[in-house]
């Protein structure tokens, strides 16, 4: 529970608490405060028993923790019946983010280079934003972008 917390911080509170209540109560509130947390607990333990018997044989597995999503997604992710490792292993991401790069700055990957220069050849070639040239040509107009006007 209080996993996060180091000497200097538990000692701040030890201080904090016998600077607040006073070294003559200390013990008679860490008795209370420790006889509400375990009420707390038997409560919660007995509602939880309480509802696995109501919800019957059928949910003699159920856990309070797989209602976490976190779990919940974990344990379905780890359960093998819709062939999820097969797909995850079959997925290279590095591969996948170089093809995304390549085409990001307009090179062309091993794997596209094919497709790639048939249509490029079909559409009447390309235009490359990598390069700038120096300067236009004597009749040439400057590029116009109507999107940008």
């Amino acid at each position: 529970m209080f996993n996060d917390i180091g000497v200097f911080e538990l000692v701040t509170l030890v201080v904090l608490a016998v600077l607040v209540f006073g070294p003559d109560k200390l013990p008679k509130v860490i008795q209370d405060v420790t006889r509400t947390i375990r009420k707390i607990r038997e409560f919660s333990e007995s509602a939880k028993q309480d509802i696995r018997e109501e919800l019957g044989p059928e949910f003699k597995d159920f856990e309070f923790e797989d209602l976490n999503p976190k779990t919940f997604i974990r344990k379905q992710l780890d359960n093998d019946e819709l062939g999820l490792k097969e797909i995850r292993n079959g997925f290279d991401l590095k591969k996948e983010m170089a093809e995304v790069t390549d085409a990001v700055h307009g090179r062309e990957s091993d794997s596209s280079s094919a497709s790639a220069a048939s249509s490029s050849a079909a559409s009447g070639g390309s235009v490359d934003m990598t390069k700038k040239r120096e300067k236009l040509e004597a009749d040439e107009r400057p590029p116009f972008d109507s999107d940008a006007t």
